[in-house]
């Protein structure tokens, strides 16, 4: 008999530290290349990374040997010291603690792939929060439990 795999692909959202813009355009295709590859080695296949100067959105497929809180941890800390150790930006780079992540089944991956692409459009008229709060709404969660 085959073995089942389960398979769940991950919208991972967090952001930088009191959300500031520490994600410039000189720094973001260097950091998200190294978040694609952090996650590729943690055996998780990357389906899109994208984000503003203060969060990112990554759409990936968990590894079934890996908790999400391990990869989610792995992949914030080592980002932070590659940015630091390489001074790619002036000041101390540093993400939030915590994040956001939604399950997100294979009919919802288009949805979610547009989305995380057109975030530069979205957020010239929605705010973070609102994103969030949004995000939060769709997927019947309290977002008092969040704040």
């Amino acid at each position: 008999m085959a073995q089942s795999m389960t398979k769940i692909w991950i919208h991972a959202v967090w952001a930088t530290k009191d959300l500031q813009n520490l994600i410039t355009p000189r720094i973001e295709r260097r950091l998200f290349a190294f978040l694609s590859d952090e996650l590729s080695e943690l055996g998780c296949l990357v389906r899109s990374i994208n984000g503003m100067p203060n969060h990112i959105h990554c759409l990936f497929l968990l590894n079934p040997q890996k908790a999400l809180s391990e990869v989610i941890k792995h992949i914030k800390g080592g980002s932070s010291h590659y940015v630091n150790y390489h001074n790619l930006i002036p000041d101390k780079f540093a993400w939030q603690k915590g994040y956001s992540a939604f399950a997100v089944s294979d009919s919802g991956i288009e949805i979610v792939l547009s989305n995380i692409r057109t975030q530069k459009s979205f957020h010239l008229i929605h705010s973070y929060q609102d994103e969030i709060d949004h995000l939060l709404e769709r997927h019947h969660l309290d977002s008092l439990a969040y704040k």
